[in-house]
């Protein structure tokens, strides 16, 4: 059996008394004190996680914008220089290889962030279709990632720089490379959590530096178990659950990424499914208890099965479970359904996969 990595802050995390198991080939957090506690921190105050499993890559050269135009769905000539936008990796068929982060650096130089269980499948699928002229270099194990979220957070952050003008002046996905806590770091204004923070890469040698610097701060150290709550309640999908290779990311009720305008890979197919419709689309579950699905549990509409869970947590915002199911297209929301939880039909409503929104 294969011994799973660690990432720079794996040392950190067994001194917190993190919870570890393995993910996506790596050994991390799940939690620390509990998965609703960290939660809460984020969702009141300021948490982070360490992301660094997360791969990182950048690509350099003359004509590497037309490369990144063909193989990711969004429209990266609208970025300007430091900026990024949410985008995916689609494939012939019009599903999905892999939803990402692409920032540009300058004209010839874009920084991407790609999920940690596609790290080699995306490696290979980008370096089948690589043109000569244009490098793409592998930073993640020479560097750290650490995203730093909630409605404290950036005020933290900001407290621990002497640059912060630089990072009040970002706007969501906007970038800067400034001095956090001593340590050298490209900040990135997102987040996968539903709240403002950053995302901030270091070497990895600095990564404890950061990382103690930000709990000494005030900034809650938080594992898997919440971050998954989180990203669930702020209506996020994640790739295994919501995407994957077979469905159309339309389905996903992802359009709003896609450009309309340009022609990539597999454009012709997602485009057929955004003028003719999906069979099925992603919608909400909110439980009437406390109970949660899990995926592959099935969701019922009198008496009719109508979908399937992908993803589902208890939500200690709402106090109750949540979950995101592909359903018929025909459901319309705040349809009373049922989910089949181990043998039980408990009741639940199809509502809006956006359970929160911070205002």
């Amino acid at each position: 059996m294969t011994k799973p990595s660690v990432t720079p802050l794996h040392q950190d995390h067994i001194d917190l008394g993190g919870r570890m198991v393995e993910f996506a080939g790596f050994e991390l957090p799940v939690q620390y004190k509990s998965i609703i506690a960290e939660s809460l921190a984020v969702r009141n105050g300021a948490g982070m996680f360490d992301v660094s499993h997360m791969a990182r890559l950048t690509f350099k050269g003359e004509g590497v914008l037309q490369y990144l135009e063909e193989i990711t769905v969004n429209d990266v000539a609208t970025l300007t220089n430091d900026h990024g936008q949410y985008s995916m990796l689609p494939n012939p068929q019009g599903g999905v290889v892999d939803d990402i982060i692409v920032y540009k650096i300058t004209d010839d130089t874009y920084k991407m962030v790609v999920n940690a269980a596609n790290h080699a499948k995306d490696v290979a699928h980008m370096g089948s279709l690589l043109p000569s002229g244009i490098s793409m270099t592998d930073q993640t194990s020479e560097t750290a990632m650490i995203a730093v979220q909630g409605p404290k957070a950036a005020e933290i952050v900001y407290s621990l720089t002497q640059q912060s003008d630089d990072l009040k002046a970002l706007p969501f996905f906007g970038t800067a490379t400034v001095e956090i806590a001593g340590v050298t770091t490209f900040a990135a204004r997102s987040g996968y959590t539903g709240e403002d923070g950053f995302e901030l890469i270091c070497g990895a040698s600095e990564a404890s530096n950061l990382w103690n610097a930000l709990q000494k701060a005030g900034v809650e150290p938080c594992g898997l178990g919440s971050r998954d709550t989180l990203r669930v309640e702020a209506g996020l999908p994640l790739y295994g659950h919501e995407l994957t290779d077979e469905l159309s990311p339309i389905s996903a009720g992802l359009g709003w990424v896609i450009s309309k305008t340009k022609s990539f890979i597999g454009s012709e197919h997602i485009n057929a499914a955004r003028d003719n419709g999906t069979a099925q689309k992603l919608q909400g579950i909110r439980m009437n208890g406390r109970r949660f699905p899990t995926p592959g549990m099935k969701v019922t509409v009198e008496g009719v099965e109508v979908g399937e869970v992908t993803s589902g947590v208890y939500s200690p915002l709402l106090e109750c479970g949540i979950a995101f199911a592909f359903i018929n297209s025909d459901i319309k929301l705040n349809t009373p359904c049922t989910v089949d939880i181990r043998g039980s039909h408990e009741p639940a409503t199809v509502v809006s996969k956006r359970f929160f929104k911070r205002t």
